[in-house]
């Protein structure tokens, strides 16, 4: 199993973290090299999106139905919109990573911090996508998910509903998780059929039902600032 970090190149905040996630991956010791991917920035957008016949289908400001999936779409606190559609975009190459190569890969984002040593066998699970962060501090209704979690003694569950059904949901913060090719694929399909949407909305339980995580947090994330909502 590959691992990526992506991590957007000479951002200081970004880079810092970066070296914060090797450095507990190598406390924790993991038996495994963590590859850095170069984040998709603003400046690539247009041409990415362009070139991958994409199209940014989610709203900026206040809330809408979504008729296709039945969802509601609410807009993130958003600084620099492109940022955001960066960030959907490197979730998305790595997507398209693990579909052409054939290969499960762990995605980590600069601000993950390892706080267990991964030994879990990914083969074991019949999810095609396993969530392994921590949710507090990490997503809405964060205290829910994680007593849902921990209250579940299976190693690997369903993510749990924390919220209304026309909500999506699924992973916490979608900070770090592992991806089978056939999930990979088939969030790419999703993408293809209803757009761009930032990818731990469009990566929900709702349209992604085989959507599981792990009951033993293996991740948490770093104190940093962030680099789309300011």
């Amino acid at each position: 199993m590959k691992t990526y970090a992506i991590v957007i190149k000479d951002h200081d905040i970004s880079e810092y973290g970066f070296n914060g996630l090797l450095a507990s991956s190598f406390k924790v010791d993991n038996n495994f090299e963590i590859n850095r991917f170069d984040a998709i920035i603003p400046s690539q957008v247009d041409a990415l999106l362009l070139k991958q016949k994409l199209r940014w289908n989610y709203p900026w400001k206040g809330e809408v139905t979504d008729f296709a999936t039945g969802l509601t779409k609410r807009a993130y606190v958003t600084a620099r919109p492109k940022a955001r559609i960066a960030t959907a975009l490197s979730h998305y190459s790595l997507w398209l990573e693990a579909a052409t190569l054939n290969e499960t890969i762990l995605v980590l984002e600069h601000d993950s911090c390892f706080i267990n040593k991964l030994d879990i066998d990914p083969n074991a699970c019949k999810g095609q996508i396993i969530g392994i962060n921590n949710p507090l501090g990490c997503t809405r209704k964060s205290r829910v998910y994680h007593r849902k979690i921990t209250s579940n003694q299976n190693i690997f569950q369903l993510a749990p509903k924390v919220d209304n059904e026309n909500v999506p949901q699924g992973l916490a913060g979608n900070s770090a998780y592992i991806i089978k090719p056939s999930g990979a694929i088939k969030m790419l399909k999703l993408v293809e059929e209803f757009g761009l949407w930032p990818n731990d909305a469009i990566m929900c339980k709702q349209l992604f039902p085989n959507l599981y995580v792990t009951q033993k947090f293996y991740t948490t994330i770093q104190n940093l600032k962030s680099t789309t909502t300011q």
